[in-house]
């Protein structure tokens, strides 16, 4: 069992019970009116009892407005949490946790509005929850995983990003950067996800290293990642920066901790 600054995992069963899971998907949006119908008539197909809470930061294309629209004819619980302004992913994807947990959830699943994740991997995904793991990370590099129409650049940034998050921070993870992932919410509770501060590949990064330390069980499912096809990327050199200056600091804070003087 793995100890760190947030405590160990309690003792608990492996798995939860099917019957009794209540899964809500946290779709963070920004302009994404391109993008969302198709993305809610995949959800709703690939994972009919799930709930989707939309998180829109005042897109000025309409995209929540269009959520409400297409919600009843496509049937289940979509709801839409509106913001009013642009404050980042990481931001979007706490007020998502907080409400999926304050309706209930028993599982959260995090996913991009833009189709590059395909909602026909959330069983898998799932799955593993379902069977004992704290969280599951659709990956990108494991066996199986797949990247599409990505440039060298980016390729070699996203690579090389997540060995250098992962040797820093001691992480078995080999992606920690995907914003594919579904935890479990005792899992979310137990790493202190509220007080994330990080946005954009620093909140996957610091999201995977809270859970690590705080004796996650993580489990890697291979998916394939396509480049979204419409709309823009909200991708910047600003938060690129930030994910490994973030990563510096997280790994000095680990040292710190292991060489603290310990009470006998």
């Amino acid at each position: 069992m793995v100890r760190g600054a947030w405590g160990a995992r309690p003792d608990r069963p492996g798995g939860l019970a099917c019957g009794a899971v209540r899964v809500t998907v946290v779709v963070p949006t920004y302009d994404e009116a391109a993008n969302i119908v198709e993305l809610l008539t995949r959800l709703r197909r690939a994972a009919p009892d799930a709930a989707v809470l939309v998180v829109d930061d005042g897109s000025p294309d309409g995209t929540a407005d269009l959520v409400d629209e297409v919600a009843p004819r496509l049937g289940g619980t979509i709801n839409v949490l509106r913001r009013t302004a642009k404050e980042g992913l990481g931001a979007a994807y706490r007020a998502g946790f907080d409400e999926a947990l304050r309706q209930g959830a028993a599982v959260c699943v995090q996913m991009d509005a833009d189709l590059s994740h395909d909602p026909d991997d959330l069983p898998a995904l799932l799955s593993a929850v379902e069977h004992g793991a704290d969280a599951s990370i659709g990956s990108r590099y494991v066996p199986g995983g797949v990247i599409t129409q990505w440039p060298a650049l980016r390729r070699w940034l996203s690579r090389w990003g997540n060995r250098y998050a992962a040797g820093m921070l001691g992480l078995a993870v080999n992606d920690a950067t995907s914003g594919y992932r579904a935890y479990r919410s005792d899992a979310l509770e137990r790493m202190l996800f509220r007080e994330v501060s990080a946005d954009g590949y620093g909140f996957q990064v610091e999201m995977t290293h809270r859970l690590v330390r705080s004796g996650g069980r993580v489990v890697e499912i291979p998916i394939t990642f396509r480049d979204r096809t419409q709309g823009e990327s909200k991708l910047s050199y600003r938060i690129i920066g930030e994910a490994f200056r973030l990563v510096m600091r997280l790994a000095w804070r680990d040292l710190g901790l292991r060489l603290r003087p310990r009470r006998s």
